[in-house]
């Protein structure tokens, strides 16, 4: 069954086909004048005072999470215990996970007019999170200045139907909802290391300064070595930095492991930091993937940074999360078309961001454990990397095609 097409509720327009929406969205988007000119002036202000307000409305959530888990048994824990500390685990991941978003704001410049001031509290809060923050930084803005590009795209570039023979002959074997289930546990646990040290679902280019051609086989590609081509020769201080911060991490945890234990230290650190990985993948999942949202590669129907940002983004539902993540994954669109906007500006330019761009934003009110089942379970390949490309599931996937 086709999915379907979903438009602005403030727009008439109706059309048949994805395809159909799309082709008009091309030829309507406004340019980035136009958007921003429908922005109030104010959204684009930054104040570091507000920014490391939230800083420290988050550090009081930690704090308290992290005090009332010291409280509890972590030796011959009874049943009540493992309960309280698998609880704890993901509420405090929950909340790492908003100072991870706003050191992601300051790799972007969001988080005060001050560059140097922005790589210093994003350095530091992405270091504590096991986060490279110059390697990801450059990464990162990659993938915002190449949103849904086949060939030049960063995380989560889908598959092509060749590469993905393989997971179709397991999702054979499984089935749908096993199938579906393990893309979730993929994504979510091992998603954010397999990214970091061989960019997997990364480009499938070099850059230019390398020949811009497709990544040699057995080339491995990480966010850690200053030779990686990952990143021009320019940033290779900058990426020694972000690995160094890295180790001098891992030996403050050393440390602190000798003193109280490696096994307190996973419960109250280890742990939550997957369930922060988690939150960070599912964002950069969902937000780019559905069946109705485009890729684009090479040839007809060419990608545009626009579109990209624009039309190959989605905003979803998070609820409460919404509050604990700064609301990255409900002002998305905005956050992709207007990256430097802080996030305590972002639901107003949301507000106005929707009502310029009218049938053609993208939104999603299904809560965000459903977005993702639907996502694990439609979402797994495209035919190729030429023209515009949506998303497939494995149900469609069939050799002669």
């Amino acid at each position: 069954m086709a999915p379907r097409v979903r438009t602005n509720a403030n727009n008439t327009k109706k059309f048949s086909s994805v395809a159909e929406k799309l082709t008009q969205a091309e030829k309507d988007l406004p340019s980035l004048a136009e958007i921003k000119a429908a922005v109030p002036k104010h959204c684009f202000e930054r104040n570091p005072l507000t920014g490391f307000y939230y800083i420290l409305r988050d550090g009081v959530v930690i704090s308290a999470l992290g005090w009332l888990a010291w409280q509890l048994p972590h030796e011959n824990m009874p049943l009540w215990a493992m309960v309280a500390w698998a609880l704890y685990a993901f509420w405090q991941g929950t909340a790492l996970t908003g100072w991870w978003v706003i050191a992601h704001e300051c790799g972007h410049g969001a988080f005060s007019p001050s560059q140097t001031l922005n790589d210093c509290v994003g350095y530091v809060l992405h270091t504590i999170l096991y986060v490279p923050y110059f390697s990801w930084q450059y990464s990162h803005a990659k993938h915002h200045s190449k949103t849904n590009h086949l060939l030049d795209g960063e995380t989560h570039v889908p598959a092509t139907k060749k590469g993905f023979k393989l997971y179709k002959a397991v999702h054979s074997v499984i089935g749908d909802d096993a199938f579906a289930a393990l893309q979730v546990v993929l994504h979510l646990l091992l998603g954010w290391p397999m990214y970091l040290v061989l960019n997997a679902t990364g480009s499938r280019r070099l850059n230019k300064e390398f020949g811009h051609k497709r990544i040699p086989k057995g080339e491995v590609l990480d966010h850690f070595r200053p030779t990686s081509k990952l990143f021009p020769k320019s940033w290779r201080f900058r990426i020694f930095l972000s690995s160094a911060g890295l180790i001098a991490w891992t030996l403050v945890l050393a440390i602190v492991s000798q003193k109280i234990g490696f096994q307190r230290v996973s419960l109250m650190y280890v742990f939550p930091y997957l369930w922060t990985n988690a939150w960070l993948v599912l964002y950069t999942w969902l937000q780019h993937t559905e069946e109705t949202i485009p890729h684009w590669g090479e040839g007809e129907g060419n990608w545009t940074w626009l579109k990209g940002a624009a039309l190959g983004t989605i905003d979803r539902e998070y609820g409460i999360f919404d509050w604990f993540h700064h609301h990255i994954g409900s002002t998305h669109v905005c956050h992709h078309i207007f990256s430097k906007i802080p996030h305590y500006h972002a639901q107003e330019a949301t507000i106005h961001l929707k009502k310029k761009l009218g049938y053609m934003y993208n939104y999603n009110p299904e809560l965000w454990v459903a977005s993702m089942w639907k996502v694990a379970k439609t979402c797994h390949y495209v035919d190729g990397v030429q023209g515009r490309q949506f998303p497939k599931s494995a149900k469609k996937f069939s050799k002669s095609a």
